[in-house]
């Protein structure tokens, strides 16, 4: 699959000066900030201006990764070297580290109470750290195989993807008491909660999507995608799902569960966010080395962004942009 990347570089380039163009500048000024599992870095991508604007060493292949503006931070999380790490928004090096033993993998922020939760894909738990220090402060306990982590908008509920035990499980945010494990479709890797505050999972095993009211646990419904799912992102009232083997964004309508459109995207996309406009919806292409960026109304690509190899951002990584001077601009070629 790596074959196609030549032609898909030379195709994102071209986007990437036609975007700069068309894109109003002011359209949107957020910043992502990017794993780039082969390359062990961290890009920060200006996504007005569509350039990245600096690329920070992240050791032992990261891929979970959370913002969390209201901390002035961003947290990476590294699987092969087992490592926690948070970093400033403006760039630079990390602040902190945490080393956990165990298999790290999805990190989520609870920006009101200041604690970060990474799950532990090998021993079916979360961590609760708090976000300043890094001091474990609780262990939850999961289903088999926990990968991505969300918290609802309001800060009411923390879900985990249970992968191998084919659910979720829902917490009170709050008193990290458990309130809810719910079967969903089959390996559910990425969970996000919608603006409304339902609940979704991203089913890979059965391709699809899987709705889910946190306080009751009932199962609201299921929408269908492309070949193995990976995440689930909301904008303009439709859900956009990444389908790491079909090389495209399934687009469904977020309340009938009804299928919109499919988007192609660049090979082998995973990580999925929205711009804080709510206008666009930012897709890491794993294979490509790119991000894909979609105009939620039109369901038109309008810009395509070189990044670090391997971008995985599995997680929260789109924030709005940091004080103005705060990130520089990066020099010298890739």
């Amino acid at each position: 699959m790596r074959s196609k990347r030549s032609s898909a570089n030379n195709r994102l380039l071209f986007a990437a000066v036609v975007g700069a163009l068309v894109t109003p500048v002011g359209a949107f000024a957020d910043y992502a900030y990017v794993t780039n599992q082969s390359s062990n870095d961290l890009s920060v991508i200006d996504l007005d201006r569509m350039v990245e604007v600096e690329r920070i060493p992240v050791p032992g292949q990261p891929v979970g990764v959370a913002v969390a503006p209201r901390l002035g931070a961003v947290f990476t999380v590294s699987p092969d070297s087992k490592t926690l790490r948070r970093f400033g928004m403006s760039g630079g090096a990390p602040v902190a580290e945490l080393r956990l033993d165990g298999g790290p993998i999805g990190v989520a922020v609870d920006e009101r109470r200041s604690r970060v939760f990474v799950s532990d894909w090998y021993n079916a738990r979360i961590w609760v750290i708090a976000a300043e220090s890094l001091a474990i402060l609780a262990v939850l306990s999961t289903g088999s195989a926990p990968a991505g982590l969300a918290l609802s908008t309001d800060g009411h509920w923390l879900a985990t993807a249970d992968r191998d035990a084919n659910q979720v499980s829902i917490f009170d945010a709050a008193t990290l008491k458990l309130r809810h494990r719910v079967t969903v479709g089959l390996r559910p890797f990425g969970v996000t909660f919608s603006p409304d505050g339902r609940l979704f999972s991203a089913d890979v095993g059965s391709n699809t999507v899987t709705a889910v009211d946190p306080a009751s646990g009932r199962v609201l419904g299921h929408a269908a995608t492309r070949e193995r799912p990976y995440a689930v992102a909301f904008s303009s009232g439709r859900g956009f799902v990444t389908n790491q083997y079909d090389d495209s964004v399934s687009v469904f309508d977020a309340e009938s569960f009804a299928a919109v459109a499919v988007i192609d995207t660049g090979e082998y996309p995973e990580g999925i966010d929205t711009s804080a406009d709510r206008r666009r919806i930012i897709v890491a292409n794993w294979f490509s080395n790119s991000l894909t960026v979609i105009d939620s109304e039109s369901l038109e690509i309008v810009g395509e962004i070189a990044t670090g190899d391997g971008p995985r951002a599995f997680g929260r990584f789109v924030s709005a942009a940091p004080a103005p001077g705060k990130v520089p601009t990066r020099t010298g070629g890739r």
